[in-house]
């Protein structure tokens, strides 16, 4: 259920982004989703690729500052309220939001939201005890 996302440090400056990008597209590393935080002076790149341990070593041989952490892709109702829904159930079990980011599909009916977790398995249990769907990391990574 849990899914490696990618985290790079990079400075906030003209064509660094493309650096990043350039890397993965030059080893065939496909991007599925990516948020990207900043200040003035750099930013961290977070991404679900379809390979994070090759995108991974490739990052780490051009010097890149990167590591993997874990998030989770939960399927979201795509009606007004549908993420409420969501943090309620969260905010009901204690579980913190670190930060979240939409995904690009569409899952039938529901939207996809990655969630990072203060604790990513007290979510996941906190989630499916009350019928919320944990999409799996073959799902999201294969899109």
């Amino acid at each position: 259920m849990k899914v490696e996302q990618i985290s790079i440090f990079i400075e906030n400056k003209s064509g660094r982004l493309a650096e990043v990008t350039g890397v993965l597209g030059e080893n065939g590393i496909n991007i599925r989703a990516l948020s990207l935080a900043d200040t003035s002076d750099f930013g961290i790149l977070r991404l679900i690729v379809d390979d994070s341990k090759k995108a991974l070593k490739v990052l780490k041989e051009q010097q890149f500052t990167v590591s993997i952490t874990h998030v989770i892709g939960v399927a979201v109702s795509d009606t007004p309220g549908g993420l409420t829904t969501i943090l309620r159930i969260l905010d009901n079990n204690n579980v913190n939001v670190e930060y979240m980011y939409a995904f690009v599909e569409r899952s039938g009916d529901n939207a996809v939201i990655i969630f990072r977790f203060d604790d990513v398995d007290e979510a996941i249990t906190a989630l499916t005890d009350n019928g919320i769907k944990i999409l799996p990391s073959q799902r999201i990574t294969s899109i």
